[in-house]
């Protein structure tokens, strides 16, 4: 999942953080249709309306557009704006934490970068 994936996060969080890595990776571009909210529920052990709430933050933020009756399609320029958007929130929410175990283990970027440290 991604740096949000902590058993505190609620799930359409943690479910609309699936979807905006899917998107930010290119597997739905603009005009692509999201999955139904009943197939990515079921895909994802998830309950509908869970599905529901998360997929509606993206309506809300304007990255896609629901069609009635056929569903809901990523809209022009979402991916660049939803980049940013995941890029302030992470810089904001994730990073000082990271920031700080890292200080707390004494790591340093050499270390952090090498990737054949990293086992």
């Amino acid at each position: 999942m991604t740096a949000i994936d902590h058993e505190d996060t609620p799930v359409y969080l943690r479910l609309r953080a699936l979807v905006a890595a899917a998107i930010l990776r290119g597997e739905y571009k603009a005009g692509d249709q999201l999955p139904s909210v009943r197939a990515f529920a079921a895909e994802h052990g998830a309950n509908p309306l869970t599905v529901a709430k998360a997929y509606q933050t993206f309506q809300d933020d304007g990255y896609v557009e629901v069609r009635r009756g056929v569903g809901m399609f990523v809209l022009p320029g979402a991916v660049e704006r939803l980049r940013v958007a995941e890029r302030q929130r992470f810089l904001t929410s994730h990073w000082p934490r990271i920031q700080a175990q890292i200080v707390l283990l004494g790591l340093d970027t050499e270390t952090l970068l090498d990737d054949r440290t990293i086992a």
